[in-house]
């Protein structure tokens, strides 16, 4: 087995069981607008679909869109360092999503009950299932190695920038500002490197 099909696999593995998961949670009380899902989701699914695009066969050197070079040769010690990286990345999720409990949604929802989470990962980031989400697809574009991997990596990335302010602000409207501005001024949004805005 290749490092990329192996992280293929992990994907597969963290997409079916999310999927098993999601029915774990409550009733929505309030959600954003459809114009607002549709805003965030189009660059994360463009950017998936430019990596995995970019990734057509699990093999070392048959990589990328037709004539697409590799940024670097095809290293095995890369490629299964960044296997761990990704199974980091998913483990950080699923740690996010137990820590959630219920209160976890797919979407920008506000649940019956719902309050600030800061305990566990919600205590290093805002958004640690995007945090553990991008760190996985940064280490996928790291194994494919190609200009349209890391133009998708970028895209996702924007695309869940975006949803976490549009989840910060609808959660301030929702629970009141003062809720969350204190969260916001001691925890950073993806990063424990980025600005805390």
């Amino acid at each position: 087995m290749s490092p990329i099909a192996a992280t293929a696999g992990l994907w597969v593995l963290w997409t079916f069981s999310w999927l098993v998961a999601a029915v774990w949670t409550r009733s929505t009380a309030a959600r954003v607008s459809l114009a607002s899902e549709v805003a965030y989701r189009v660059p994360v699914v463009a950017g998936w679909w430019l990596m995995v695009s970019g990734a057509r066969a699990p093999i070392p050197g048959v990589y990328g869109f037709v004539g697409e070079a590799r940024l670097w040769p095809w290293s095995a010690a890369l490629g299964w360092s960044m296997v761990g990286f990704a199974a980091f990345g998913f483990t950080f999720t699923w740690w996010a999503r137990l820590t959630l409990g219920t209160l976890w949604s797919g979407s920008i929802t506000r649940k019956e009950g719902h309050h600030v989470v800061e305990s566990g990962p919600y205590g290093l980031v805002r958004h640690p299932i995007y945090t553990g989400l991008l760190l996985a697809t940064l280490a996928t574009a790291f194994e494919i190695a190609t200009a349209s991997a890391f133009i998708g990596f970028g895209l996702v990335t924007f695309g869940f920038w975006l949803k976490a302010r549009f989840e910060e602000r609808f959660l301030g409207e929702q629970l009141g500002e003062a809720a969350y501005a204190d969260y916001r001024r001691r925890v950073p949004m993806l990063t424990p490197l980025w600005p805390r805005s």
